[in-house]
């Protein structure tokens, strides 16, 4: 078979830029391949493909016939054993005849929905000092790691607070003054290497919530901050942990 035969499924999966990485090869462990990255301004426009699955009819047909056997043999089984019309439930007095109530089941009870109140601590600020959860994601060494999305989702809504700094920052689509800023742990800016990308979207900078002595003239790349956030949400196409700004203080 060649190429030309070969039918092929397309995604195209936006990021930030200088996290492309971390998200190719995402895809790529799903058995996605990188055909090509297009960067903007902000965000890189990453396309993938893969081999579509034949989908397989003669195995298909040979199961359909089987099973129309099988149906057969049921329905003139149930005709034999059923003797007089008047001894038999209407849903099966005909051969072949599929309306027939099997007995279900009771309903299983789903159990108590988890609530950020059922979470230890639940109003506490979690710090790498007081959760070893969040000590963990921040020297998680892949930022598409699955344990970012678990506790995005464990802790949605919970504030949390660590030392980080900024790695990216682009103004908003046609707004100046309004920004996506991207957030790393550690003192590293645009080199961090551990833990998630976090990220604040459409901000101005007063909406980040500056407090302390040692504030920078101007918020750039490489700041350092101790960041204070509310938990939003983990994107897992672009491996992105979305937060809030509760405070932003200097250090």
């Amino acid at each position: 078979m060649t190429d030309d035969d070969v039918r092929y499924e397309l995604k195209t999966v936006r990021v930030i830029r200088g996290v492309e990485a971390g998200s190719i090869a995402k895809w790529q462990r799903s058995g996605w391949e990188l055909v090509s990255q297009e960067p903007g301004t902000l965000r890189t426009a990453l396309s993938f493909r893969r081999p579509k699955s034949k989908f397989p009819w003669i195995s298909v047909a040979a199961a359909g016939g089987v099973l129309a056997l099988v149906a057969i043999a049921v329905g003139v089984g149930t005709a034999v054993e059923g003797g007089d019309d008047g001894d038999v439930p209407a849903s099966t007095r005909r051969v072949g005849e599929t309306t027939a109530v099997a007995s279900e089941p009771p309903p299983t009870s789903p159990g108590p929905t988890p609530s950020t109140s059922d979470l230890p601590d639940a109003n506490m600020e979690l710090t790498v000092a007081n959760s070893e959860e969040l000590a963990a994601l921040l020297a998680v060494g892949d930022y598409c790691d699955e344990s970012i999305e678990r506790f995005a989702n464990r802790y949605t809504g919970r504030t949390i607070a660590f030392d980080g700094s900024i790695a990216n920052m682009a103004t908003r689509a046609d707004y100046d003054t309004r920004y996506d800023i991207l957030l790393g742990a550690g003192d590293d800016g645009a080199k961090t290497g551990l833990g998630p990308a976090f990220r604040f979207e459409d901000v101005n900078v007063l909406e980040l919530n500056l407090i302390g002595a040692n504030m920078p003239d101007r918020v750039g790349v490489g700041d350092k901050f101790r960041f204070i956030v509310e938990v939003d949400e983990f994107d897992s196409d672009s491996c992105i942990f979305v937060v809030e700004p509760v405070s932003t203080e200097g250090r």
